[in-house]
C-alpha cells in the first residue's frame, strides 16, 4: 500500500496541481474532524460516489481517515476501478495534526469558509432578527427570500418568506422585485447561503438595498421569534420575463472573474477528451434538469453547488463545465466557483440545442449485482420471520420507518438470527448491501412503496441516538437535546472559519 506523509501531502496541496483527498469515513465521523480540502467518500457509498468524484482516473488521490483503516480499504477499491496514483495518509488525521496542520469540524467547510470570506471581502450588509422584525412591523416595502432548497424551506422559515434557492436569485429577482425601493432580505438556516444570496444580488448590480439576515432561521429563533413550518411558497416556474436583463448582469460578473463560454460541441469534446479532470454539471432546478439535459451532465443546483461544492467537485485544479438554458445561472455560479477554488470554469452556450437526456442522474455502478427481492405485500406476510434493515439517512429513519426495522450503515450491519430484508432510498445501495449479507433480499420500491400501500409507519427520534448517527453530521435542530447551545456553537464555528483558513494557508479565496 503506497503511503504519503503529512508533510509531503501539505507540499502537494500547495503545489496546485490536480489532486483529490477523499475521506473514507461516514459523513458524521468526517464532520467531527477532517482536513480542509478533504471530500467525504464513505466506504458505504463508494460505488455511488467515487467515479463521479474522479472522472479522470490518473490523477493523484490521497485517502484519509481517523486511523480506523478505512482509508486503505477505499484505496484498494479505487485501484480496482482504474485509479493509478492512489496513496494513504500515514497515521491519518492524528498524524496531520501532530505535524502542526489544522483539522476542521463540520461539513462543506471550504464553501462555508468562503461565505465568511465573501462577507468580509465585499462588505455584505446584514441585519439582526430584531431589525428584521422592526422592518416587517414598519410597513416599509420589503421581501424576504429564503435561499435554501425547498425541502429545507418546508421544515422551517421566516414568516412570510418566499423560497428562491440561491442559484435562482439573480436570475429571477427582476420579476420577483420589480421596484427598486423594496428592501430585499435573504436568509438561510445559518449564515453561508444568506451571505452568498445577498452578495449575488449585490454583485449582479441589483439597485435595491439587499441585506442578509444575520444567522438565518437559527438566529431568528434564538432571538425569541417563531418560524413558519410546513409552507411551500415559491417562485413561478419557467423563464422570467426579465431574463435578458439578468443575462447582462451575470455576464459582467462572470467576465470579471475569468469565466469563459464554449459551444455545446466544444463542451462535449472537452468532457470526452480526458486530458484533465472535467466535471460537467447542470445548475438548473431539478424539474428543468429532469425534463431534458445534455447527456452525461450531472445535476448540481447553482446555489447548492457553491454552498456544498464538495458534493460534486473533489479535484483541486480541475475544469468545471456548467450548463443551463440561457447561461445566467451558470455564469453566476461559475463566478463564485472561480473565487472559491480557482477551478477553470466554462459555461455552455446553446446547451439545450441538440439531443437531450431526460430523467434524474444515475451513477455508473458496473459491479452491481441484483439480489432477490420481496414486494411490500410479501414482506407484510412474512411479519416477524424476517429482520428489515434500513440504510436510509439516520435522521430520515428517525422520522419514518417500517415498524420493527433496524437502522444501519452498509458494511456495519450486525448479524441477525433471522433472514434479512434490506431497504434503502436508493435501491442500488440496497442491492450492494444485500450482496454482502448471506441470503439477504431487497424490498422492492423501498419504504416509499411500503408507505404508498397504506401500510403502518413508525417514528422514533431516539433510534438511532445522536451519538450513533455516524452517517450524518447532525445540525443543531436535528439533535434531541441541547439544541440552543448547539445553535450558538454552530454560529460561532462559522464565524471563526476565516481564522482557521488563515492558519491552514491553502485557501487563496479570490486570488487564484
Amino acid at each position: 500500500m503506497r503511503s504519503i506523509t503529512a508533510a509531503a501531502l501539505k507540499q502537494l496541496i500547495g503545489a496546485g496541481g490536480e489532486l483529490a483527498i477523499l475521506d473514507a469515513r461516514e459523513e458524521g465521523e468526517f464532520g467531527r474532524s477532517h482536513l480542509f480540502w478533504a471530500v467525504p467518500c464513505p466506504l458505504s457509498k463508494k460505488e455511488l460516489r467515487a467515479r463521479a468524484l474522479l472522472p479522470k482516473r490518473g490523477i493523484p488521490v490521497i485517502c484519509v481517515d481517523g486511523g480506523e483503516g478505512y482509508a486503505a480499504r477505499l484505496a484498494e477499491y479505487l485501484r480496482g476501478i482504474g485509479c493509478t496514483d492512489v496513496s494513504v495518509l500515514e497515521g491519518g488525521n492524528a498524524a496531520w495534526e501532530a505535524a502542526g496542520f489544522p483539522l476542521f469540524s463540520g461539513v462543506h467547510v471550504p464553501s462555508k469558509a468562503f461565505g465568511e470570506w465573501v462577507e468580509h471581502h465585499y462588505g455584505t450588509e446584514s441585519l439582526d432578527p430584531p431589525e428584521l422584525d422592526a422592518l416587517v412591523r414598519s410597513g416599509e416595502k420589503h421581501v424576504i427570500l429564503d435561499s435554501r432548497p425547498m425541502d429545507e424551506f418546508v421544515k422551517m422559515t421566516i414568516p412570510g418568506a418566499l423560497n428562491v434557492p440561491g442559484g435562482e436569485l439573480a436570475y429571477r429577482i427582476g420579476d420577483l422585485v420589480p421596484d427598486a425601493d423594496t428592501t430585499i432580505v435573504v436568509n438561510c438556516a445559518g449564515r453561508t447561503r444568506s451571505i452568498m444570496g445577498a452578495e449575488s444580488l449585490r454583485r449582479a448590480g441589483v439597485p435595491n438595498r439587499v441585506v442578509a439576515l444575520r444567522n438565518g432561521t437559527m438566529g431568528w429563533e434564538l432571538a425569541g421569534f417563531s418560524c413558519e413550518r410546513g409552507v411551500s411558497r415559491s417562485f413561478a416556474p419557467g423563464t422570467p420575463g426579465t431574463a435578458k436583463e439578468a443575462l447582462g448582469r451575470a455576464a459582467r460578473f462572470a467576465g470579471e472573474h475569468g469565466v469563459r463560454t464554449v459551444s455545446r460541441a466544444e463542451a462535449e469534446r472537452l468532457v470526452a477528451a480526458q486530458d484533465r479532470t472535467t466535471y460537467a454539471l447542470d445548475v438548473r432546478t431539478p424539474e428543468e434538469y429532469e425534463a431534458g439535459h445534455i447527456p452525461g451532465f450531472r445535476h448540481a443546483p447553482g446555489g447548492q453547488l457553491v454552498q456544498a461544492t464538495d458534493q460534486w467537485v473533489a479535484v483541486r485544479g480541475a475544469r468545471v463545465i456548467l450548463a443551463d438554458n440561457d447561461t445566467v445561472r451558470a455564469r453566476m455560479t461559475g463566478a463564485w466557483l472561480r473565487q472559491l477554488g480557482g477551478w477553470e470554469v466554462l459555461v455552455v452556450e446553446g446547451a439545450l440545442d441538440g439531443a437531450l437526456e431526460a430523467g434524474p442522474w444515475r451513477p455508473e455502478v458496473p459491479e452491481l449485482r441484483q439480489a432477490a427481492t420481496v414486494t411490500p405485500t410479501e414482506l407484510a406476510a412474512l411479519g416477524e420471520a424476517v429482520q428489515v434493515v434500513d440504510l436510509a439517512r439516520s435522521i430520515d429513519f428517525r422520522a419514518a420507518h417500517i415498524p420493527g426495522s433496524r437502522w444501519a450503515v452498509r458494511g456495519r450491519v450486525p448479524a441477525f438470527a433471522k433472514p434479512v430484508v434490506v431497504t434503502a432510498p436508493d435501491e442500488t445501495l440496497a442491492h450492494l448491501a444485500a450482496a454482502e449479507i448471506p441470503g439477504a433480499r431487497v424490498l422492492q420500491g423501498g419504504v416509499k412503496a411500503w408507505k404508498a400501500e397504506g401500510r403502518p409507519m413508525a417514528a422514533d427520534r431516539h433510534h438511532p441516538e445522536d451519538e450513533d448517527c455516524v452517517d450524518w453530521y447532525l445540525r443543531p435542530y436535528d439533535r434531541n437535546s441541547g439544541q440552543e447551545a448547539a445553535m450558538h456553537e454552530y454560529l460561532r464555528w462559522e464565524i471563526d472559519l476565516v481564522n482557521g483558513v488563515a492558519r491552514d494557508g491553502d485557501a487563496r479565496f479570490g486570488a487564484w
